[in-house]
């Protein structure tokens, strides 16, 4: 007679938080659980299944390709739940989301395309605008959701955290700098740098990490973008410190990047209203964001 199968819907919720997470730390955040709660819950999971599901490396817990076969399978599992929590004749689902250019283009624009093929009845506007304007955009209901990776006044909102990025710096491959493994700030000066604009804080901290070591760059373009640095770069007018993701995901141009480490590192936030609760469907497209955005060489899940 076959064993007996029973199945844990907790146990397959913390997983798929897992999945989003890089730590049982953010898993146990998310989930209002113990650190504890969460190891038990997945070790429980993982012996009941008889497949190690997650490797712990430098730290962080990385999905095994059972783990990917296992969530990939429970997605139909939840888009059945999804379907019972809908209310009845709900009609079409909206979300309405904003973004700055360097996240809304090709990043967050391919993440629309996949979901909606997944769900043909779902109806999404995307806006482009300044870290500011995302802010108040949300706050004031215009809005359902945004994605900054600055940290602007949030009064009215909340900032959950998405991912974490190194500093790093860009330039073609064939630029003398392309040859180290990592960039110190010493190794900038005389060099042409395309840098952010002042109105950026970046701007700010990059002016005084150089000043403290009496580095002088040649600054040859201001910009307000990441992405309008990585083209000017591409252009060979130079190198530029920025936020590689999502730009290192999407294999901008040819570029090559690396680490600065001496810079401070950066947070992506997703953005959504203190003040009501987030949508269902902007429930599910963090979700899906998440899922699918890939590990990179330079950030990481949070």
């Amino acid at each position: 007679m076959p064993r007996k199968v029973w199945h844990s819907l907790p146990e397959y919720q913390t997983f798929r938080v897992m999945m989003e997470s890089a730590t049982t730390a953010a898993a146990a955040q998310r989930l209002g659980l113990s650190q504890s709660a969460v190891s038990r819950s997945l070790a429980s999971l993982e012996a009941r299944i008889g497949n190690a599901l997650f490797e712990r490396e430098a730290g962080r817990l990385k999905p095994t390709s059972a783990a990917a076969s296992l969530n990939a399978r429970l997605d139909a599992l939840f888009e059945a739940l999804d379907q019972i929590e809908a209310p009845p004749d709900s009609g079409r689902e909206t979300l309405r989301l904003i973004a700055p250019p360097t996240f809304a283009n090709n990043f967050l624009t391919a993440h629309i395309g996949s979901f909606l093929k997944t769900r043909p009845d779902t109806f999404l506007s995307l806006e482009f605008g300044p870290s500011p304007d995302v802010i108040l955009g949300v706050r004031s209901g215009r809005y359902d959701l945004g994605l900054i990776g600055v940290e602007p006044t949030r009064a009215g909102t909340r900032l959950v955290p998405f991912r974490r990025s190194v500093a790093v710096c860009a330039m073609l491959p064939n630029h003398p700098l392309a040859a180290r493994e990592s960039i110190v700030p010493e190794d900038l000066h005389g060099v042409a740098m395309i840098a952010q604009a002042f109105r950026h804080a970046r701007r700010g901290l990059l002016e005084k990490l150089l000043k403290e070591r009496a580095v002088k760059p040649v600054i040859v373009a201001e910009v307000s973008s990441s992405v309008a640095a990585a083209e000017l770069v591409q252009a060979g007018l130079g190198v530029s410190v920025l936020n590689p993701f999502p730009l290192a995901l999407q294999a901008h141009g040819t570029l090559t990047y690396r680490p600065f480490p001496a810079a401070p590192s950066y947070q992506t936030y997703f953005v959504t209203p203190d003040d009501r609760p987030l949508s269902r469907i902007g429930r599910h497209f963090m979700q899906h964001v998440r899922l699918h955005t890939p590990e990179g060489a330079f950030s990481t899940a949070v």
